[in-house]
């Protein structure tokens, strides 16, 4: 069996294009992945197709070797953009290999470790920045049966915060918590915005709520700012969801002060790098929560890999609050029954891409998501 050809595809979700990949083989077994990427759709899908040499031909089954050519081999650092191109490949090739062993694929990894998945929700807050209407919103995820919830309280902050966006920023998670009690965990998203100073007072301020995480509050290419603010912060820090290399990982686990990892797949060149990523956390008993914030054949391919991790934490969930056609462009989307999440035993990726549904929302360079500009929340195109 050979690879024959790849292909590619769009879809123009609002708030962020998804890109998706098909890898037939000669024998005519195929896999489906994605590479998205805020902004760099058409980047991405480009990239695709440049490194396309370096796998027609290939055995799929060869995924170590064929990642090698498409990091190692192309020599240029193209961090997020190479290695999104080259996870749509690599998560294709597993979506084949699990189709021909008529496998799912956590079962090509040692198997399950848990029953279900438990999911926290993200991206229910579309709608006014006020403290009433994210408390309006989350009562309602939470009687979805959620035991968790993430967002963005800083509207378009950047560095710092004023007064009046510090103190809007703690009414609104006052608001989350009172809607959601005191038994579902809130996790705030900082999204690289602050500086350490801003980060670790607005930190201090907020402990009161009991936040499960405060998620990426300085950038995250600073790890020794990521490193300063973990150890002064009372809320657990999370991040990892931008990071594009195992070294890079390796670089933040050395100072054992970040415990909750989140790995992004696509960022990282695939499932199987961002598996070995997950085993080097538990190496510093940490857990992780693979970041999942792009499209269906993301979230099924983060349920697979999360399905095979003794440290895995939590699942994102976007799936439920994201354009209503979305579960129309692939065969079985990612259920969400009472906040769980319960992994089918369908071979490969358990999904499939519905072509002519993707082809009914073609990609527009507005959609992607603007988190220094206000009303971002309201994930409209730009």
């Amino acid at each position: 069996m050979k690879i024959a050809s790849i292909e590619t595809y769009i879809a123009g979700n609002p708030w962020k294009n998804w890109l998706f990949t098909k890898v037939r083989t000669d024998e005519g077994t195929y896999g489906v992945g994605e590479g998205t990427l805020n902004f760099f759709a058409k980047t991405v899908e480009s990239a695709i197709h440049e490194m396309s040499k370096f796998v027609i031909g290939m055995d799929p089954f060869a995924v170590e070797t064929i990642s090698q050519r498409l990091i190692r081999d192309v020599y240029t650092d193209g961090a997020q953009i190479q290695m999104c191109a080259v996870a749509a490949i690599e998560m294709a090739l597993w979506d084949i290999i699990g189709k021909v062993c008529n496998q799912p694929i956590y079962n090509l990894w040692g198997g399950r470790c848990h029953e279900k998945l438990r999911a926290y929700a993200n991206g229910w807050y579309r709608g006014p920045r006020t403290p009433e209407s994210f408390h309006e919103k989350a009562k309602k995820v939470a009687a979805r049966g959620y035991t968790a919830l993430k967002f963005d309280p800083f509207g378009n902050s950047w560095r710092m915060l004023s007064r009046y966006d510090f103190d809007l920023a703690l009414d609104i998670i006052s608001a989350v918590r009172d809607a959601v009690g005191p038994g579902v965990d809130i996790l705030v998203e900082g999204h690289c915005r602050f500086n350490v100073a801003t980060a670790v007072e607005f930190s201090e301020a907020m402990h009161k709520y009991r936040p499960a995480w405060f998620e990426e509050p300085v950038h995250h290419a600073n790890i020794a700012a990521m490193v300063e603010v973990a150890k002064r912060s009372p809320v657990p820090i999370a991040t990892g969801e931008s990071l594009s290399s195992k070294q890079q990982f390796a670089d933040l686990l050395e100072h054992n002060v970040v415990s909750i990892l989140q790995p992004e797949p696509l960022n990282l060149g695939g499932l199987f790098a961002t598996k070995k990523i997950a085993d080097m956390v538990d190496a510093h008993y940490g857990v992780v929560a693979p970041h999942s914030a792009q499209g269906p054949i993301c979230s099924a391919a983060c349920a697979q890999l999360n399905m095979t991790l003794p440290n895995f934490f939590v699942h994102e969930i976007f799936d439920e609050f994201n354009e209503e056609w979305e579960r129309d462009i692939v065969t079985h989307p990612v259920d969400v029954v009472a906040g769980y999440i319960e992994v089918s035993g369908r071979p490969g990726l358990g999904t499939d891409l519905n072509i002519e549904e993707i082809l009914k929302h073609p990609y527009q360079a507005e959609n992607y998501l603007p988190l220094f500009k206000p009303g971002w929340e309201q994930r409209q195109p730009q």
